[in-house]
């Protein structure tokens, strides 16, 4: 095993288990950040405007119907956000982090190249439609080399999304000041060049692919692609490689089977001293401390006369008995599952804004002051972006600082803290985006109308702009939540876990998809009855998409209190009572694998 710590190369020394002395590996920092925040922010550059366009492409160049352009693309998404599961899984227990990115990364690039040559190659893509003739819709050919480059697509994400933030945190020292206000920082910067990627991908790449050529608006893309794969490869040198160590989720239900089989016994009456607690070999995963939470769990690690011992003090069978650590292993991943759902209600809110308003913008006046030019409905969801890309170097240089001086921590707020003003925020977004759609309804009933809009309602005369503060506000909301989100999984889930860290992040995204797609079936069949239209009608003059938006804002309002019980009942790890434990002493020293 590599060790990882200190500023200088060394010798590790083991003495708990006789192995030969590793040398260490430096850390590189912000020095090898160029190469992973590169790698990342052309990957978004590449594969996220692509996505975002693909439904218009399906139908125009494929000549798919609506209905069937959606469902694939509905399936496409909902798979890119459940493969980072088996992606974390195959990181943590078998390939590590650093080759799972490189595969995964490899695997994106060709998935671009292929989807481009679909379009760039008449054979692959059906003939254009002739005036007055039916369009031909594609071949089983076409179909399939379609699908292969989805298939690379969803592998790359797989691999990419649960991984890249853990690798890059991997690259500073967690054991010194500048190591962990450098992961606090590299959080929070990764953020912020991954919403500027989308930001050019959502508007400068999408303009090219719909107005000047598919052909080249997917070739810069590609390019981009290859750029990230040269540059995630040419840092190799520099990077600090955790290699994993063996199956989290085997520990796990070892736990479960043995605390369920040994439900019967007594709990002990001093169990940091009577549970079975062998010497902790690993130098990747922090030493744990007793915690009094979820006792049930303790019994797995209860001794009775039929468990035996190895000579190197560890249990013959982990099946029969299990170590203290692995229970508390166990119990940090129980006390996450509340946060995480928390988080995942908020997620609810950012999808069904996103796509409610661009509606609102179709049928308000888009027009830049009295000029003639419209700005497209879609590019709305820039202002979110736009507001959290400014507020993060603020954040981050300015009031991180000052917060650190007024309240002694090292992140100004602890992230508990952080993701409950992030749902305070996403409660008063929805409020004010209650309200300005009920002003937009009200001009277009009581007002002159604009015009048509494609729903087949008028367009109301109040202006477009009065959308921007709600989005803005949602765009603090992710500043605040998402980050401290992504960055509380890395820190509170044992260090064998983080890709799986990664992995949760994005599945409790896909849980928000099917919940939002959920509550919009629901609003559709339980409103507008008698004749009525409903609250979500395609013309949302007829509609009330204003109750709709307050009916979030009470979800979120729960969704907080759920989150307060949990967040004051939360013991962080390696925290007991409130005070820190700390996982090592001055000069140990972290390993890698």
């Amino acid at each position: 095993m590599m060790a990882m710590t200190g500023e200088k190369p060394g010798q590790m020394e083991n003495p708990e288990d006789g192995r030969e002395a590793e040398p260490e590996i430096k850390y590189r920092g912000w020095k090898a950040m160029p190469y992973v925040i590169g790698n990342e922010t052309f990957e978004k550059l590449g594969t996220i405007g692509t996505a975002a366009n693909l439904l218009v492409y399906l139908t125009t160049i494929f000549h798919l119907k609506s209905v069937t352009a959606a469902t694939l693309l509905n399936i496409f998404s909902g798979t890119t956000n459940l493969t980072p599961l088996l992606g974390a899984f195959l990181s943590d227990t078998y390939l590590g982090r650093y080759i799972t990115l490189g595969c995964a990364s490899v695997s994106s690039l060709l998935g671009m190249l292929l989807l481009t040559l679909t379009a760039a190659i008449s054979k692959l893509h059906p003939p254009k439609c002739d005036n007055g003739q039916q369009c031909v819709g594609p071949s089983s050919v076409q179909l399939v080399v379609l699908l292969c480059s989805f298939g690379f697509l969803v592998i790359g994400a797989g691999g990419i999304r649960p991984c890249n933030l853990a690798f890059g945190a991997d690259q500073f020292n967690p054991h010194t000041e500048i190591g962990r206000r450098g992961i606090n920082s590299f959080f929070n910067w990764y953020y912020f060049t991954f919403t500027g990627a989308m930001m050019i991908s959502s508007t400068f790449i999408i303009y090219i692919q719909s107005n000047v050529s598919w052909s080249l608006g997917l070739a810069i893309p590609t390019i981009l692609m290859f750029f990230s794969c040269a540059l995630f490869f040419l840092g190799t040198r520099l990077y600090v490689k955790v290699k994993p160590e063996g199956s989290p989720f085997t520990s796990i239900a070892q736990v479960l089977v043995v605390a369920f089989r040994k439900r019967g016994l007594k709990q002990p009456d001093d169990p940091e001293t009577s549970l079975f607690n062998p010497p902790h070999l690993s130098s990747l995963v922090s030493k744990l401390p007793f915690t009094n939470q979820f006792r049930f769990l303790d019994k797995a690690a209860i001794m009775t006369p039929m468990d035996a011992i190895k000579p190197n003090g560890h249990a013959a069978n982990p099946w029969r008995l299990c170590s203290l650590q692995q229970v508390e292993q166990v119990k940090c991943l129980a006390r996450i599952i509340p946060i995480w759902a928390s988080g995942t209600i908020l997620f609810v809110a950012l999808v069904q804004e996103s796509s409610f308003v661009v509606f609102q913008g179709l049928q308000a006046d888009r027009h830049f002051g009295k000029s003639k030019f419209e700005i497209p409905a879609a590019s709305f969801t820039v202002f979110s972006m736009l507001a959290l890309t400014i507020w993060i170097p603020v954040y981050d240089r300015i009031l991180v600082p000052w917060l650190r001086r007024a309240t002694g921590k090292e992140a100004g707020f602890t992230l508990l803290q952080r993701m409950g003003i992030g749902i305070v925020l996403t409660v008063v977004a929805m409020v004010v985006s209650g309200l300005v759609e009920g002003r937009r309804r009200s001009y277009a009933l009581h007002r002159p109308a604009l015009g048509i809009a494609p729903s087949g309602g008028t367009i109301s005369s109040m202006s477009s702009f009065w959308l921007v503060p709600q989005l803005v506000l949602l765009g603090f909301a992710e500043a605040f939540n998402l980050i401290g989100q992504v960055e509380f999984y890395y820190k509170q889930f044992p260090e064998n876990m983080r890709s799986l860290a990664g992995g949760v992040f994005f599945f409790g995204l896909a849980c928000a998809n099917y919940l939002s797609g959920f509550m919009v079936t629901v609003i559709h069949r339980t409103t507008g009855h008698n004749g009525k239209d409903n609250w979500l009608a395609n013309d949302l003059n007829h509609g009330r998409l204003d109750y709709f938006y307050f009916l979030i804002a009470l979800m979120e309002v729960v969704n907080f209190v759920f989150f307060i019980v949990f967040a004051n009942w939360y013991r962080y790890k390696g925290l007991e009572d409130g005070h820190e434990i700390a996982l090592e002493k001055s000069k140990s020293k972290s390993s890698l694998v």
